[in-house]
Formats: structure tokens, sequence, C-alpha cells
């Protein structure tokens, strides 16, 4: 079925868009039909390329539909009926946070989209998708994933609309949804489907069951989820659906999730495993274009910020509220090979259009590259949903050399002159490893560091699973004495969020009064946007602190939110001087 493996790479050249280029391929029909709300940018970072080319690795004949007009489902036709199924992302973020700010206003612009134009996806873009595909190919399955699908695969708030909706799969009608990042459970789903096999039992799926199923199923196994009513009925019901969600994240032990939306049973499996050193590399080496499709004029914004960035981990063993990549890329860490990044700097150097500048090394977090978690028995059965908070785990294996011989190998290479680090910093781990900062203050900043806090008050950074002022401090000592002793003068750019549950006017003095005391002007500050699916979502929503589930104050109104951003944005003096 799959005559080809993805230790055989197809000749590299971008996956088809039209007929044409199906036909220059010598192909009359597609296997797969994939659906984005993001320009095609065949590139690593950007996940209907990596489906796309897992799949092709497979031996499939696959085709990239980006950003169709959703009011015409002919639009969907161009290249035929996909003898499989057809894939549907909203993009590389949610829909609605790509269509709107934290003031429910539409964005100015979409850096997804050539040029930066807006209005090239519609909002939900995920259900509008699957629902045009299922007119356009009657009876195809229709798979969905992305992050929109991701953090939307249980009932969930959504701030823009305020109000809460079911998962995805009621409204999108889909056949299966794919959480996390994928690429185990696509070509399982690919497998099963030209072999005309069910698709339950895949690990990082779910389904919603039909009605006779769902009142025939055991549940006894599982870990059953407030329903679609209750949390309806009950705002603390976010809190209870939140909380069991995440303690079923865990891939080695985590039991299938059940909510029922009326009558029918949404089905969750566990997560998928993550992938090894060796299955990342491959990842990571598919033969990528690493750049946009051709068909564009104008530039796409985002990849003009990655192009000459490398992803080396994936995952993140923060666990922060406010964040979904607990819940998406997973607490549990993979790292690429030093090899395999060497090679991707060295083809990426090679371009003509390299200027001689790396501009990141990095991931969810870039100091956790080397780092390991999932590997001791206890971490099998670990329920944590954070490795660094409250206190960093005995389990984590830190390697305090991994991330130093990385940065070292690739600024040694030819026509590499510079290599710096924008990906996040977890503070509290770099302070465990000096050597770490000296070396990111001597070779890898470029006059500024951005860091992120988040917030000073205590109460607000336990509620964000944030370190507080203290590790801070300690870092921003660390990282002055270092740039002296490098004989460097640069900065911390601290970023802040405001309007986080918990947080009124009396617990922002406490970041206020900090910047005017160091004299600093802020470049940005972050307004909290409630994430579906995220712990700090739920508390938004329900209005109780997450672990005590006590009232809290949450900021709801407009005006009153924009008074705690301008409390961060008033004119101080200029930034403290090193």
């Amino acid at each position: 079925m799959f005559p080809r493996t993805m230790n055989e790479a197809p000749e590299k050249q971008f996956l088809p868009t039209t007929k044409a280029e199906m036909t220059a391929r010598g192909w009359d029909v597609l296997d797969v039909l994939i659906v984005t709300g993001d320009a095609y940018v065949d590139h690593p970072t950007f996940g209907a390329a990596v489906i796309g080319r897992v799949l092709e690795a497979e031996g499939l004949r696959v085709g990239i539909l980006p950003q169709p007009d959703w009011t015409d489902p002919a639009s969907f036709e161009v290249m035929g009926r996909p003898r499989l199924f057809c894939g549907v992302t909203a993009g590389n973020l949610d829909s609605m946070l790509s269509n709107y700010t934290a003031a429910r206003r539409r964005r100015r612009d979409d850096d997804y989209s050539e040029g930066g134009v807006t209005d090239k996806r519609p909002n939900l873009a995920v259900n509008v998708y699957a629902q045009l595909a299922r007119r356009a190919f009657p009876k195809l399955p229709v798979v969905i994933g992305g992050i929109e699908a991701s953090m939307r695969r249980t009932v969930h708030f959504d701030y823009w609309q305020d109000k809460l909706r079911p998962s995805v799969l009621q409204d999108s009608k889909a056949d299966i949804l794919v959480y996390g990042m994928g690429e185990r459970a696509i070509r399982e789903i690919a497998r099963r489907i030209a072999a005309d096999e069910p698709l339950e039992g895949i690990a990082g799926t779910a389904r919603l069951l039909g009605g006779r199923e769902s009142a025939e199923r055991d549940f006894e196994a599982c870990t059953v989820l407030p329903s679609y009513e209750e949390c309806q009925s009950n705002k603390a019901s976010m809190i209870q659906l939140t909380k069991l969600t995440e303690r079923e994240q865990n891939p080695f032990s985590g039991k299938p999730l059940v909510q029922f939306h009326g009558a029918r049973a949404l089905w969750i499996e566990p997560p998928a495993m993550p992938l090894n050193t060796a299955e990342l590399d491959r990842i990571y080496e598919l033969p990528y274009m690493r750049a946009p499709h051709p068909m564009y004029k104008e530039p796409i914004p985002a990849f003009t910020m990655i192009k000459e960035s490398v992803t080396v981990v994936r995952g993140c063993a923060g666990g922060c509220t406010f964040c979904g990549l607990g819940f998406h890329q997973g607490r549990f860490l993979s790292s690429r090979s030093e090899d395999s990044v060497v090679r991707e700097v060295e083809e990426m150097a090679a371009s003509k259009s390299f200027r001689g500048t790396v501009t990141d090394l990095g991931g969810p977090t870039a100091n956790l590259y080397g780092c390991r978690n999932g590997v001791s028995k206890a971490c099998e059965v670990c329920r944590r949903p954070s490795c660094l908070h409250p206190n960093i785990c005995p389990n984590l294996e830190i390697d305090k050399d991994a991330e130093i011989h990385l940065m070292r190998s690739v600024r040694a290479l030819d026509r590499v002159k510079h290599v710096f680090i924008q990906s996040g910093i977890r503070m509290e781990l770099a302070l465990k490893n000096p050597q770490y900062i000296r070396e990111l203050a001597a070779n890898h900043v470029s006059g500024h560091l951005k860091i992120a806090p988040e917030h000073l008050h205590p109460d607000v950074v336990k509620r964000m699973r944030k370190p507080g002022l203290e590790v801070f401090e300690a870092f921003r000592k660390e990282f002055e004495a270092c740039s002296r002793e490098a004989g460097k003068e640069q900065y911390l750019v601290p970023y802040f969020i405001s309007n986080f549950p918990g947080s009124t006017a009396e617990e922002m003095k406490a970041v206020a009064g900090y910047i005017r005391e160091e004299r600093w002007n802020l470049q940005q500050v972050q307004d909290f946007i409630p994430l579906p699916m995220t712990p700090a979502a739920a508390m938004y929503y329900s209005g109780l602190d997450y672990e005590t589930e006590t009232p809290i104050s949450v900021i709801r109104g407009l005006g009153e939110r924009r008074s705690q951003i301008h409390s961060l944005k008033g004119k101080h003096a200029r930034r403290r001087r090193k």
C-alpha cells in the first residue's frame, strides 16, 4: 500500500497545490488533501507542511490547499476528490486568535498570509473547512488536527464569543480529531483508512461516538469528564474538566477520557508517545523546500521571522497555566541530535539569501534542549502538570552541556557569523547552570535578551505556575555580571501579562512599582487572552482559583482591562543601563 518508506526521500519539490502541479508529477488523483488556513510555506515550523511531508514519505500522494475560498465549496475541488481522506487544519494558530485581538477587535494584519493581508481564513476555521469538505466530498473521511482542533477537543470556553462551545468534533462533523503534534497518529489513520479498518484505539486522537455506541460502550476504565450540559449549568465544572484532562496527559499511563454531549460520548484516547531523537531528526530532515510556495509574490511575515531559525527541542515541561503547549506538544521532551541541527544550519547557510545570522536555536523553551523526562518509572506514572513548578522535579534530567556544545558547534560553522537565542528561557533552570548564562551573554544575545517573568505578585505567579521575583532578580544579576565579564552592554527586556485571573489593580502594583523603581520602559505588555482548554481559561470563566477553587477577582470589561495595560506602559525614564 505504501511503496516508499521515510528512509527513501522523494524528489525535492513543493507538494502540489493545483491540478496542473499534479499533472506535472504524473498524478491523476491525490491520496490525501490537506486544507490549511495558512499560506503554504514548505518548512518544518508549519504544521500542514510537516504532516504533508510525513505522509508523502509513506508513499502517499499529498496535495496542499491553502486558504481556500470558504464561501464556495467548489474551491475544495480544484485537485479533485482524494482517494483516502481530507485533512483540515486552521493553521499554526487558532483562527480566532489569528483574527482577533485581546480587545476582541479584528486584527489589522495576519502573519500567516501573503503580505500580512487579513480575512484569508474564516472564524472557527476547522468547523468551516470540515463542513465544506463534507459538502465537496460526500462520504469521504474528514480528519481534523492542528492547534485549533487540538485545544478545542473537549468542551471549552471561547473568549471572543464569550461562551462555552462543545467539542470541535460536534460542530465540524469530522470523523476523527488528531490532537498533539500528530505524526504518529496521521500515519496510522492513513494506513487504516487504506485498509478499510476502524479508527478506534489510535493514541492522540478523539472521536464523537454515535448514540447507540455511546449507550452500549463500557466506560469503567475511563476518566469521565463533566458533560457539556454540566459545564453549561455549573461554571465550577470547567475547573474539574481541566484538572481531569490535565491529569491524564501522561502518554505512559493516561486513561481514555469520555465527555458526554447529550446522548453522544466524546471519546479521547491517551496522548501519543513523544518522538525519540532519531524520529525527530527524521521529521525535520524530510525534503522541505524551506520557502513559501512560488505562487506568492509578497512575503509571508511568519516565514520571514523564522526562516533563519532552527527548532531543536519539542515539548514543554513548564506547565504554565496560560499556555496550551502542555495539552498540545505535551510535557515530555524530545531533542534533536546535534548532528541533525548542524546539517540543517549548513543547508540554510548554503542559501544565497543567508546573511550569516542564525536567529534562534530553540523551541518552546530553548534551555530545555538535551534535558530528559519520561525516562524513569516515576515519570511514567506522574500526574504533575509541570516538571518545574513549584520546584524542579528531581526526575528531570538536566544536561548542562548539551545546549552549550550545540551553540558552540553551530557558531563554528562556515558562513555563520552570529547565533542568537530568541526562544523562551526558563530562568530557574538557567540558574542551575551558570555556564549556560555565561555562554549566552558572551555569544548569543543581540544586545537585548527577552525574558518573561509574566508577573511579580506572589499570588499571581503561583496561579501562572511561574517563578517569582527572587528568581527574576537572581537571573538578572547573573546575566548582568556575565555581560560585564564579556565586555558587553546588554539589556534584559521583560514581558508581563496584564489582567490575568486574580490580578487586580492592587496586584499589578507589584509590577508597576518595580518598573518605576528600575526605570524601565516596557516594549510590550501582553494583555491576557484565555486560550481554549487552558487552566487560566477555566479560572477566567469560572472566577475560581484553579487549585483552591475559591473565588478570585477576574477583570472582564475592556475599560477595566485597559487600566492595567496603561499602568505598565507609563512613561518612565529610559531602560535601566547596566
